[in-house]
Formats: C-alpha cells, structure tokens, sequence
C-alpha cells in the first residue's frame, strides 16, 4: 500500500438545496418556507441559523446527495434532473438541488485507509 499523499486529491461540488413552491400550490404540508435551504460542503450538511429542515424531506434528498457531489456525465440523469418531489403526496413542494462550486479534498485527510500501490495491481 502506499503512502504517498503527493496526489491524492478529488473533487466533490458543494451543494444548495432549497425549497421550490409553486406558485398557487395551496397547503405546503411539509412546514418548509420559500427561502429555506441547506448547503452541502464535503460531509458537512449547514442550515441557516434559526431555519429548520422536515426529517421526511431530509430522507427524500440524501441518497442522492453523495451521487449529486461527484462528477457525472452530461447525459446522466443525476447531471441534468433536479427537482425532488416532497414525500408527502399531498405536497406540492419541491427540494432542487444545485451544485455551487468544487471543493478540493485530499484521500489521505478523508480516510485512514491507503490508497493502493499502483505497481503491486
């Protein structure tokens, strides 16, 4: 295994995720607020102070999140779709998800585990 951490970087998008509420929707059902969001950066999930976020719409976007963070191909749906529906089929909200910027990372920093010797595979 090496130890070598002189090119171990990757890149992950940082991430915006926010509300979307059609106009003339009626009754949100999941609390959220036009304007409510959180970001992504890395591993680290951040909401506005004093802003909340439904666990059920929470558990709608994170699977997702990890795909949506890393480089895909211009015709992949995870590129190019968005727009979560909200859980709750009687809520007409959306989460839309947005990559704002690269963030660079390196292995060695993110994990214990060494990357593999390229010459003993």
């Amino acid at each position: 295994m090496s130890s070598d951490t002189s090119n171990d970087f990757f890149e992950l998008y940082d991430l915006r995720v926010e509300v979307v509420i059609p106009p003339n929707s009626g009754r949100i059902m999941c609390g959220a607020k036009p304007g409510d969001h959180f970001t992504l950066q890395g591993e680290m999930l951040n909401l506005p102070p004093g802003q909340g976020f439904s666990i059920y719409s929470l558990s709608a976007v994170l699977p997702l999140l990890a795909a949506k963070q890393r480089h895909t191909h211009q015709n992949d749906w995870m590129t190019t779709d968005t727009d979560i529906a909200c859980p709750d089929p009687n809520c007409p909200s959306r989460l839309r998800i947005i990559r704002t910027g690269l963030r660079r990372f390196s292995h060695g920093e993110t994990t214990v585990v060494p990357l593999p010797n390229p010459q003993s595979q």
